[in-house]
């Protein structure tokens, strides 16, 4: 258990945390949420111990052990992916680096004495330390995220491939507990499902951060808030984290209107200036005082913003033949598309395929290689990339926005204000004098996606717009979109981000194809898993023995013969009652893989029960023609 004591933390003069205590057991899944600039990245690495509390300490025994991917991962420029990964002074660490180590040795001079007997030696350690599966294990995880070429320099590697590389290190090293900040930046879909079971089955504590909210709520069985400097705590996933805390904030606003009406009551008392000994007075005022001093941390209404755009008729953008290659490498074949008013498209498909270059081309950041693109006469674009704007550290919040606008209109012609607008995207009043250098990472991220907004598009290009948003941010950003009259397309790898936006998917399906699906992410999905079970090959029938005809069968057939029918139905109803648990223990990822695991062990079953049974029906039916 590693144990948290009442620890502060501050970036300069602003408090992050203040006297938060909390405790993490063997085996809990938990979820770290809270705006961007709350802290909790520092939270995570305080509890690392990559970072020290001002104040407070956080205990564990000296065996404890923590595994740390950070958001960024700062990896050593001049070792290879396998230095990196295969790190560690754990015996059975040593034992898989030194197996991998003559492995590969013995792969490059497979007549070499030396090389046979190192490899020899390392497989006998390997034995002592039991650490076979451990390396199954590690080279599953490798596969999985694309990690292949373990023996290339980290400086040769792309932002992308640093961070699956540092997410498999994580995932690879023995730990009691696991800390992820954002694992699922960079991550495909298919990657994401994966990584989704394979923490399921993790065998020590897990502690995350990350945007994406159907992760979240199929991974955790515990929440963790961080809310204005205050700790959270919430058991259940992050569906049972939202009602729960909708509970907490609407006591806490009773209370805090409670606390106003007897306040106003007091000082009521103490203007009308009764007769009292002026003892009990002075108790009296120093009871006012402490009210006073009383802070709650309800949460502000939000405002209600259904932003205009500037006009947008009915030419938007029309793709004709547009081919796009890059060093050789096709990445668009002939793509023919029209965009129209009121359509809301997603893009997918793996990392590097030519998502964002689609987004450049819509853009006139690019022009393509053949082909043309056509833009309405009345197409406004706002552009949200993956790349960071270059903010001016020394310029304030406030005066940002307002390069940009000042006022902004609603549909119906209403003004909202910068400040408005800053409120609305979670920059509180007294935030939106701050300069802009002491904002995190993902403040300075929201603010770049409001100043975008502020130039009232009617067509808005969002390239990843999930990675390093806050899932506050996000839901500002999907309510702006439900009212957005304009046109919306999104690069995007967050499956609740798709569903929530997008009514058609462009999917890149390899060699610059690109096909035009409707419906959201969710359901091309499962339509794309039932085309997969469609499709699969049967298996190869088995070449028909020439042989005798059996026409009886032996004593211990006929016994298998009278019950077969009955244990296969005995495992089709442990079936039925496995697939009934698995709804109701939905939030509980641990006897979730346990119930998978039996799954897969009685369709086993019952797939070689059916075989047995087709083989002695064969035989009955030989019989009794003869």
């Amino acid at each position: 258990m590693l144990t948290v004591e009442h620890i502060t933390k501050s970036y300069g003069d602003k408090v992050l945390f203040e006297n938060i205590s909390c405790t993490i057991e063997s085996k809990e899944r938990i979820g770290l949420v809270g705006v961007n600039g709350t802290g909790k990245s520092t939270f995570l690495k305080v509890l690392a111990g990559i970072e020290v509390p001002e104040e407070g300490e956080v205990r564990h025994s000296k065996a404890y052990t923590i595994a740390y991917l950070a958001q960024d991962p700062d990896l050593a420029e001049d070792e290879t992916v396998f230095d990196q990964i295969y790190y560690g002074d754990s015996t059975r660490m040593i034992s898989m680096r030194a197996y991998e180590r003559a492995r590969l040795e013995l792969e490059l001079d497979p007549m070499s004495e030396r090389a046979q007997s190192r490899f020899l030696k390392a497989q006998e350690e390997m034995d002592k330390q039991q650490a076979w599966e451990a390396n199954t294990e590690a080279t599953t995880i490798l596969s999985k995220l694309g990690v292949h070429q373990i023996h290339q320099h980290v400086r040769e590697l792309s932002g992308g491939q640093r961070k699956r590389v540092a997410l498999a290190k994580a995932l690879i090293q023995p730990a009691d507990l696991l800390i992820l900040d954002e694992p699922t930046n960079h991550l495909d879909n298919e990657t994401i499902e994966w990584l989704e079971q394979h923490l399921s089955t993790y065998k020590g504590a897990l502690l995350l951060v990350t945007h994406d909210r159907y992760f979240l709520n199929r991974v955790t069985n515990k929440m963790f808030e961080l809310d204005r400097g205050r700790l959270f705590m919430y058991e259940g996933n992050y569906e049972l984290f939202l009602e729960k805390k909708a509970e907490r904030e609407q006591l806490e606003r009773d209370e805090e209107k409670k606390h106003a009406n007897l306040l106003k009551r007091e000082l009521a008392w103490l203007q009308r200036g009764p007769r009292a000994r002026s003892t009990k007075q002075k108790a009296h005022i120093s009871r006012v005082e402490k009210l006073q001093d009383k802070t709650f941390h309800t949460t502000d209404e939000q405002l209600n913003v259904h932003v205009g755009s500037k006009r947008l008729g009915k030419d938007v953008i029309e793709l004709k033949d547009v081919d796009f290659s890059y060093e050789e490498q096709k990445m668009i074949d002939g793509l023919n598309h029209l965009v129209i008013p009121g359509d809301r498209i997603g893009i997918i498909g793996p990392n590097g395929i030519g998502k964002t270059t689609l987004l450049d081309l819509m853009a006139g950041r690019l022009e393509p290689t053949s082909g043309s693109i056509h833009m309405g006469e009345t197409v406004h674009i706002g552009y949200y990339r993956q790349g960071d704007e270059d903010l001016d550290g020394s310029q304030k919040v406030i005066d940002y926005i307002k390069e940009t606008a000042e006022i902004i209109y609603t549909k119906d012609g209403d003004a909202i204000t910068a400040e408005q607008m800053l409120e609305h995207f979670l920059f509180r009043r007294s935030e939106q004098w701050n300069y802009i250098r002491r904002l995190s990472g993902g403040e300075k991220r929201r603010l770049y996606l409001l100043k975008i907004l502020m130039t009232e598009p009617n067509v808005l290009l969002l390239d990843e717009p999930t990675n390093d948003l806050d899932i506050q941010t996000l839901t500002v950003l999907e309510e702006y979109i439900d009212h957005f009259p304009g046109v919306v397309i999104t690069v995007s790898h967050d499956r609740y981000f798709l569903d929530r936006i997008a009514e058609k998917l462009l999917v890149f399906t390899g060699k610059g194809k690109i096909d035009l699906v409707y419906g959201n992410y969710t359901e091309f999905l499962d339509a794309s898993k039932k085309a997969e079970a469609k499709e699969k090959p049967k298996k190869k029938e088995q070449p028909k023995r020439t042989q005798k005809k059996q026409v009886r069968l032996s004593y211990h057939e006929k016994r298998e013969w009278e019950t077969i029918e009955d244990d296969i139905m005995a495992l089709e109803e442990k079936q039925e009652t496995i697939e009934e648990q698995l709804v109701e223990a939905s939030s509980d990822a641990e006897k979730v893989q346990e119930l998978f695991t039996e799954q897969e062990k009685i369709e086993q079953q019952l797939g070689e029960k059916m075989e047995r049974w087709e083989e002695l029906s064969l035989i009955v039916e030989e019989m009794n023609k003869s």
